[in-house]
């Protein structure tokens, strides 16, 4: 049964927003802060079928978060990623929120008359599940440009939305406002923990391991890589194509070791290190060696489809090596009392940071010890035995043979899967770039906006 539109309680309303305020203060997470709102709303007498909700963020590897809420089928939540993509597609351009934002407007409301030809492609979903009446709004969080929220209302009530309920919307939608930006701010600190230290220390800190000294030791996997003839290529490209060539690099060798188990720790240099913790017994050190080494297939293609565009493109081949091993790691706080640093050091570290080092005298771009050769399993050629300054004892270095480097088919798949922008996304990058001023004016109309999404 539909919610006739009359039906709101300026009471329950008032106590949605209370809810909105002490919600926040309580540090809950942004989507338990929509789920609850757009609930309550509901519950309030508000006539919703559908809300959309997108957040910008201050954050190096996203640009927002999106919510959608269904009647009765609760929210659902998607991240949407800053770098990448090509240019927006038609059905973008032709939607309300690029009206809405191209044209300077804080809200845009339409009637839905499923026998009328649909000013917009997005109406004829809502067509289907019934909607009537429709309002976009763009909300700022009123201080850096491009940080805010976008969204919209929609109902299936006959009637559609009245001014009382309009207005409703509009004074709601204040309270909704300030609540998220707390909870934005909040979700910023745990982001950049968690980028700039990665998942595992970013936990340790969240957790109170925040003063100098604090740490435990851990058993890894440990990865090693760095790129070959970075200073040659440096003076070669100059230094934004330098850097460039170094990000691309990372793209291609490091993400495969920041997922199924894997975070990587550190970047030195033009290197890093990656670790997959594991348990002191044979089996779950097994299980850590095997899913470096499906990293290191993935990697090695990425660098193969790197290396064959750069050819293309006229450029030289990026040459690397990959140290591989197991062993106890030191996780820490090191530093300056008022500077710190969270760390991992041993002799792990330093035996797998001289294994990379032994692929410039072995001519390979990858060698592993007889400790993760031995757990990782399958086929090794022993490349020889070298003391490692250092180590008392000498190591035995081996070259991971066909079988250990052929993909199969799921790495395969997994390394064709990309993230591709949805619309939501595009609107989050739209309002960023739309809301970029001088002198307090809008800094653009469409074309330049349009350039910002590319």
């Amino acid at each position: 049964m539909n919610t006739r539109a009359a039906d709101v309680s300026n009471i329950l309303l008032d106590r949605v927003s209370a809810w909105l305020k002490t919600t926040a203060l309580s540090g809950e997470s942004l989507e338990y802060l929509i789920t609850g709102f757009c609930e309550r709303l509901a519950a309030a007498g508000l006539p919703l079928l559908r809300v959309h909700l997108s957040f910008s963020m201050l954050h190096p590897l996203y640009d927002a978060l999106g919510f959608t809420w269904m009647r009765g089928q609760g929210v659902t939540v998607e991240g949407f990623r800053a770098a990448g993509g090509s240019a927006e597609p038609s059905r973008f351009l032709l939607s309300p929120y690029y009206y809405l934002l191209s044209n300077s407007l804080d809200h845009l409301r339409r009637r839905i008359d499923p026998t009328a030809p649909s000013e917009f492609p997005v109406f004829d979903d809502l067509k289907k599940i019934g909607v009537t009446d429709y309002m976009a709004f763009v909300q700022s969080f009123g201080e850096s440009p491009g940080q805010g929220m976008v969204g919209s209302w929609s109902t299936d009530a006959p009637e559609g939305f009245n001014d009382n309920v309009i207005d409703a919307l509009l004074k709601v939608q204040n309270s909704l406002a300030v609540a998220a930006k707390m909870a934005v701010l909040g979700k910023l600190a745990d982001n950049m923990l968690m980028t700039y230290l990665g998942g595992n220390a970013g936990k340790r800190v969240l957790s109170g391991q925040i003063r100098r000294g604090d740490g435990e030791t851990i058993r890894a996997a440990l990865v090693m890589a760095d790129m070959r003839q970075s200073t040659v290529l440096a003076e070669k490209e100059g230094r934004q194509a330098y850097i460039d060539t170094l990000n691309q690099f990372f793209d291609a060798i490091a993400t495969p070791f920041n997922r199924n188990g894997g975070e990587i720790l550190s970047f030195i240099g033009d290197g890093f290190l990656a670790v997959y913790p594991c348990g002191r017994h044979r089996e779950p050190s097994q299980v850590a060696a095997r899913a470096a080494m499906s990293a290191v297939r993935l990697a090695t293609m990425r660098m193969n489809e790197l290396n064959a565009k750069r050819r293309k493109d006229g450029l030289a081949d990026i040459r690397y090596g990959i140290g591989l091993h197991v062993g106890n790691v030191m996780f820490g706080n090191v530093g300056l009392k008022d500077r710190l640093t969270f760390s991992a050091f041993g002799s792990a570290v330093n035996e797998v940071q001289r294994l990379q080092g032994l692929t410039k005298k072995y001519s390979q771009s990858i060698v592993a010890s007889q400790t993760f050769a031995t757990y990782c399993g399958g086929e090794w050629v022993t490349l020889g035995q070298e003391k490692l300054r250092g180590v008392r004892q000498k190591l035995t270095v081996l070259l991971p043979g066909q079988t250990n480097l052929k993909i199969d088919r799921a790495e395969a798949l997994e390394a064709d899967g990309h993230d591709a922008r949805s619309e939501a996304e595009q609107v989050m990058l739209l309002y960023r770039d739309s809301r970029s001023t001088h002198g307090g004016e809008p800094k653009s109309k469409v074309p330049m906006i349009a350039r910002g999404l590319n």
